[in-house]
């Protein structure tokens, strides 16, 4: 362990943490609400990577911890309400309409998706903001059923705060070994990722043998 302490602290910054390093140092807390903001529209960049970078950054001087947290926070939040307002104007009918088209995909796949976000769309918001993939997703569903937005900004503002405190506190903490925050998150980010991929397979084994089923019995 002290071995890859070392070498961590060593290791120079390039690429994506080397560049929200760079824009952080030359636009303070708003550079990093930008960072963060952007982890919503694009999932490839992780906040698994940028929020221990803001409270590296924070250990730095760059901003303070208390500002690490409000401005990645405040990033979190609108890029989630970007989001949110796309699906509310793809709207309900045209997501049903567009997600028919798909192969294998059914109307009923959607009712039922909907059926289970108008009961459980609340833990939904709240708990997604901690979840890699669904963290950047949850919020189209939200927009798209209409969830009221003050509800939706208030689940997703506290969601936020929660997940960013963890990983900023402990980027703090680590200051230049904050990649060992980065290579545990990453373990639960990939253990995600099979999780989806599984079920999507599932989905898709599943679908088959029934298309198969019906058309032995014609």
């Amino acid at each position: 362990m002290n071995l890859y302490l070392a070498e961590a602290a060593a290791e120079p910054m390039g690429g994506l943490a080397g560049w929200a390093v760079d824009l952080m140092d030359h636009l303070g807390g708003p550079g990093a609400a930008v960072i963060v903001g952007l982890d919503n529209l694009f999932p490839p960049i992780p906040s698994e990577l940028v929020l221990p970078l803001a409270g590296f950054s924070a250990s730095r001087g760059t901003f303070s911890l208390t500002g690490a947290l409000v401005w990645t926070t405040v990033g979190s939040v609108l890029g989630a309400v970007i989001v949110y307002y796309l699906g509310l104007l793809l709207g309900r009918d045209r997501t049903r309409a567009l997600l028919t088209k798909i192969p294998l995909v059914k109307a009923a796949d959607f009712d039922r998706t909907e059926a289970w976000f108008h009961r459980h769309g609340t833990k939904a918001v709240f708990f997604g903001r901690m979840v890699p993939i669904f963290r950047s997703l949850i919020s189209l569903p939200a927009g798209i059923e209409r969830m009221p937005f003050w509800r939706f900004l208030s689940l997703t503002t506290l969601g936020s705060l929660l997940w960013n405190l963890v990983f900023i506190v402990a980027g703090y903490a680590l200051g230049e070994n904050w990649r060992l925050v980065e290579k545990y998150a990453d373990v639960f980010q990939k253990l995600v990722i099979g999780l989806v991929a599984l079920a999507i397979v599932l989905f898709v084994v599943t679908r088959l043998r029934d298309r198969r089923k019906q058309t032995l019995k014609k």
